[in-house]
């Protein structure tokens, strides 16, 4: 088995291609070691190496995110857990998890903006995540309430420096140039 590295924008995450597939629908993101545990037997195994504070699973990729330790000594560690879980045979989600990235869990909007959502949540599927896919993160819709759309950034989106400009010169002149409706994009948590 043959997996990838790559660098992705934010410098505490490292995006590792397994050259198969990590998850057939949705995303999976986890933020600590006993939530990992009770969901991932990938993540919770990544979570046992020093230094990793994040794990983020995506169609053919996963990416880990560190605190300050330094990737010249995770890296072996995180492609040899990899690497044994899927000679495992384990599956990368639990029985009772479903890989989903919880789309429309907890969206608000107005009921007259259904088209407007619609065509935001269009525009994100088609033109942005697949960007932001090839970096290691996701970004999914939350919200839209006064001209403001409210977006979740997972992954290595998920404070990277360079988020912010994604968001405000990427995604909020792309959604403003074809919704007019539009005047902001904020990040939520």
């Amino acid at each position: 088995m043959f997996i990838q590295t790559e660098a992705t924008p934010n410098p505490s995450t490292l995006k590792f291609l397994p050259g198969k597939v990590v998850l057939e629908t949705g995303t999976a993101e986890f933020r600590d070691e006993t939530e990992a545990r009770a969901a991932s037997p990938l993540a919770a195994r990544l979570f046992g190496i020093p230094g990793v504070k994040g794990v983020f699973l995506g169609y053919d990729f996963i990416t880990v995110t560190k605190d300050d330790a330094d990737w010249q000594h995770m890296k072996p560690a995180i492609l040899g857990n990899i690497m044994e879980h899927f000679m495992s045979g384990l599956p990368v989600l639990a029985g009772g998890a479903l890989g989903g990235s919880e789309d429309d869990e907890g969206e608000f909007f107005n009921e007259g903006d259904e088209t407007i959502v619609a065509t935001i949540k269009e525009l994100l599927d088609t033109r942005v995540r697949p960007a932001v896919a090839q970096d290691g993160g996701d970004i999914t819709f939350k919200g839209f309430r006064d001209g403001v759309v409210y977006l979740n950034m997972k992954g290595a989106c998920s404070g990277c420096p360079s988020s912010t400009a994604t968001l405000k010169h990427g995604v909020q002149n792309l959604l403003r140039h074809f919704v007019p409706e539009v005047q902001e994009v904020e990040a939520v948590a």
